[in-house]
């Protein structure tokens, strides 16, 4: 146990199993509340269950069975927030899925569309509910999880790409917005995890994913891919006050030099490092004809 983050209550999208169970471990053994959000409550169950022994006294467990794209899902998760001890002060947008895998003109259209309300509409709702809650605290961390899909092209996993690729963006929108409140967001890229949406991968096979990326996903199953673990410490970071003051960045928990950033702070700030930005000629010195 530790007391990172005694002094807040965070809540947690997708927090049934995977990187979303072990980001709500990792929140409880910091010494802070939790509310854990999915669809399946028997699940959710479990992880109550057993996040519960090893909670701060004080400090709440509750979970909320429910879709993350419903309104009212969204609704209930602002009322319940409120009524967290110690005070809600995180949001972790963590549930996601890769959508339908295939070619644009292949794939179930709905199901393309869907995605996008998973892992990008959800996520807007969610911290739209929390809002008034962490401006009436003067104080909040918005943690988004991203991915590969957020920093290069993935063929034939297109709504994926762009849904966390839009996420990103608002990430550093929305850090802009809310500048000078003492809310703080940023993304999360946890690296490529041996996780349900890898297996998903696997089964669709190389014919639907693509020959290159099915061959690097059967290299990460056999190598055990990124630990989830540091993509959860990266998480408690982003949720301390040791990352207070920084905003509005993409950053990986396996490539990026995280633990140092407080130490650069406002050397970050005044750049445009961990961000998305357009490459122009001039930044791969090409000569101007």
């Amino acid at each position: 146990m530790t007391s990172e983050l005694a002094d807040r209550s965070a809540v947690i999208t997708g927090a049934s199993l995977g990187l979303g169970e072990r980001i709500a471990r990792r929140f409880v053994e910091a010494g802070a509340g939790v509310l854990l959000v999915a669809r399946t409550e028997s699940a959710l169950t479990r992880v109550q269950r057993e996040l519960r022994g090893c909670a701060a006294t004080g400090a709440s467990v509750e979970v909320l069975a429910g879709d993350v794209t419903r309104p009212e899902t969204a609704a209930e998760i602002g009322e319940r927030a409120a009524r967290l001890r110690p005070p809600c002060a995180v949001l972790v947008n963590n549930a996601g899925i890769y959508g339908p895998m295939g070619a644009i003109d292949a794939v179930d259209f709905d199901a393309w569309e869907q995605t996008l309300q998973i892992n990008l509409v959800a996520p807007v709702r969610i911290l739209r509910s929390l809002l008034p809650l962490l401006r009436r605290r003067g104080f909040g961390k918005v943690i988004n999880l991203s991915g590969g899909g957020a920093t290069a092209p993935m063929p034939f996993i297109s709504s994926y790409a762009a849904s966390k690729t839009a996420l990103v963006r608002l990430t550093e929108t929305f850090a802009l917005e809310l500048r000078g409140g003492g809310i703080d967001v940023n993304a999360l890229a946890p690296g490529a995890l041996n996780t349900r949406m890898l297996d998903e991968v696997l089964e669709a096979g190389a014919d639907i994913v693509g020959q290159d990326y099915y061959q690097r996903a059967l290299k990460q199953k056999a190598d055990g891919g990124a630990s989830l673990d540091r993509a959860a410490a990266l998480a408690v970071f982003l949720a301390s006050a040791k990352s207070d003051g920084i905003s509005g960045r993409l950053i990986s928990a396996v490539w990026d030099d995280w633990e140092a950033l407080p130490e650069q702070r406002e050397k970050v700030a005044e750049s445009d490092v961990y961000t998305l930005r357009r490459i122009v000629p001039e930044d791969r010195g090409w000569e101007k004809k």
